[in-house]
């Protein structure tokens, strides 16, 4: 029996197109921290989730040579399980581009950064006092090294954290009068334009100090210290 010519190249055509791509699940899996997505992951979360704070994660991926992925762990936490949990559940919702070697697909290992951003149109900008470890201090009627005439004036609200927690520690002299001179941060927050708001804030102020016989010289250019902090769960 002979066969046509043109059904024999027609089989042998399919067959060429079938094996352009194998599919291998022997093959070791790639490794890669550049995992290339035919469906992104895309997790919900709102501020709230976030603790109002930014926050970031890696995520581990396994996903077979189809580009399903298998399985997903939390390499670097948010610090919150349950928005770990809401990465992790995207990450398993979402399609890897196949990673092709020698015309073969293979299962594939890699890791995707998350970085979780506070929505800002949904922050209300929360302003802080001038709530100083030494002024608390003193309005709990606690024994202090000196003591503020009246609070400092602090001009900050919760945007200028940036999404973090922030402290600024300083000292300053005054004069005979006390009235703050030469204020000076030691411990930065990392911002500084809110550092110089501190700054500010102390330089315009005026503090007392008890005077004893061992206390007389204190307003003579001495260095008085003290510290303030600012939470973002200030405004909850």
């Amino acid at each position: 029996m002979c066969v046509p010519f043109s059904t024999v190249y027609s089989a042998e055509s399919k067959a060429t197109k079938q094996l352009a791509v194998q599919k291998s699940a022997a093959l070791p899996a790639h490794l890669t921290t550049r995992i290339q997505w035919t469906k992104f992951p895309h997790p919900n979360y709102k501020n709230e989730d976030l603790k109002e704070q930014n926050r970031s994660a890696i995520i581990r991926i396994y996903a077979d040579e189809t580009g399903n992925v298998t399985k997903a762990s939390v390499q670097e936490s948010t610090g919150l399980s349950h928005l770990d949990n809401l990465l992790v559940q995207a990450v398993r919702e979402a399609h890897v581009k196949p990673h092709i070697e020698n015309d073969t697909a293979t299962p594939l290992i890699g890791y995707q950064t998350f970085s979780l951003k506070l929505d800002q149109e949904d922050v209300d900008a929360c302003p802080y006092q001038f709530e100083s470890k030494n002024w608390q201090a003193q309005q709990q009627n606690r024994k202090t090294p000196f003591s503020y005439r009246t609070q400092p004036q602090l001009d900050i609200d919760s945007e200028l954290l940036n999404g973090h927690n922030r402290a600024v520690k300083f000292n300053f002299k005054v004069n005979k009068h006390g009235e703050v001179k030469k204020v000076k941060v030691t411990q930065g927050s990392g911002i500084y334009a809110l550092d110089q708001k501190v700054v500010q804030a102390v330089s315009n102020s005026q503090i007392n100090v008890k005077r004893t016989a061992s206390t007389l010289w204190m307003y003579k250019k001495s260095s008085f210290k003290d510290e303030i902090k600012f939470n973002l769960n200030h405004c909850e």
